[in-house]
């Protein structure tokens, strides 16, 4: 069985020593931190590609691997470049490869030359795999303006709904319950705060009037304050008018005004009188 203890010497002191590495002097990556201190770090690298070594000119195929020297020589953006320095194994050249992560590939910098298996589409027929169409040739500006639009109407239609519908299931399974239900709660507290204040309202103003408790009142607001002031309104007009009706039926139920009477006895013989005498005249005039 393998044991998995460490041996700790008896003069080992885990405050001044911290480690046992530091103990024994040595590096947690033992010898392949051995120029560490220069900025080299000794790793495993493999051939990305098939090369010619450029000091005994033979074939190293790709995949063969070697104990590189890796160092940081640059950076591009925020990407740092590699250089790996390995040894050929053939005789002792060295030869110096570099990420290049602005193309996204590896480049031989001294010590060997690639061999170049690229290959390209358009000596054998094809278009380039970076230039599908033909970029000199000029645009149609009516296909231009369909693209676009239906581009617009792809975007209107189905992305915006579809990240609309993303969004919402992750505020649906991101938002905190315990945040959610202290909204909620603090929604009903208030709520029950108005309730019980219009309740004691109703309560004092019952008791003021004589009111029965199962009465239940409207609400005190602007809308309720009109429809009451509409409907007095309207009584008050009904009021006077049934008022003016009796007061009609009471004058005609009372009878015949004894002075208004005799005023009109007056001038009906005085009428009388007159035309007594016209009738006299004219027959005197014959």
């Amino acid at each position: 069985m393998q044991g998995f203890n460490k041996y700790y010497p008896p003069d080992y002191d885990g405050e001044k020593h911290k480690s046992l590495n530091a103990y024994r002097g040595k590096h947690a990556l033992g010898d392949r931190a051995r120029k560490l201190d220069k900025g080299i770090l000794i790793t495993r690298f493999e051939l990305p590609f098939n090369i010619w070594c450029g000091t005994c000119n033979n074939h190293i195929g790709m995949g063969v691997r070697y104990n590189a020297e890796k160092k940081k020589v640059g950076m591009y953006y925020s990407t740092p470049i590699y250089s790996f320095r390995c040894k050929c194994h053939l005789c002792d050249g060295w030869f110096e490869i570099q990420t290049d992560p602005k193309n996204t590939r590896y480049v031989v910098v001294s010590g060997a030359r690639q061999k170049d298996e690229e290959w390209d589409p358009e000596e054998n027929g094809g278009f380039a795999v970076h230039d599908t169409e033909n970029s000199s040739a000029t645009t149609d500006p009516l296909t231009a303006l369909e693209k676009s639009t239906d581009a617009h109407k792809h975007l209107t239609n189905v992305q915006i709904p579809r990240l609309e519908s993303l969004q919402d299931l992750s505020d649906h399974y991101n938002n905190d319950p315990y945040a959610r239900s202290a909204v909620v709660r603090k929604h009903f507290r208030s709520e029950k705060k108005v309730e019980a204040a219009k309740r004691a309202d109703d309560d004092r103003i019952k008791d003021r009037y004589g009111l029965p408790d199962t009465l239940k009142l409207l609400e005190d607001n602007d809308e309720a304050r009109d429809e009451a002031r509409e409907e007095w309104e309207r009584g008050r007009r009904q009021l006077e008018a049934q008022s003016s009706i009796r007061k009609a039926r009471l004058s005609s139920s009372a009878g015949p005004n004894p002075g208004a009477s005799l005023r009109e006895r007056i001038l009906g013989n005085m009428y009388s009188s007159k035309l007594v005498e016209k009738r006299v005249r004219k027959l005197g005039s014959r």
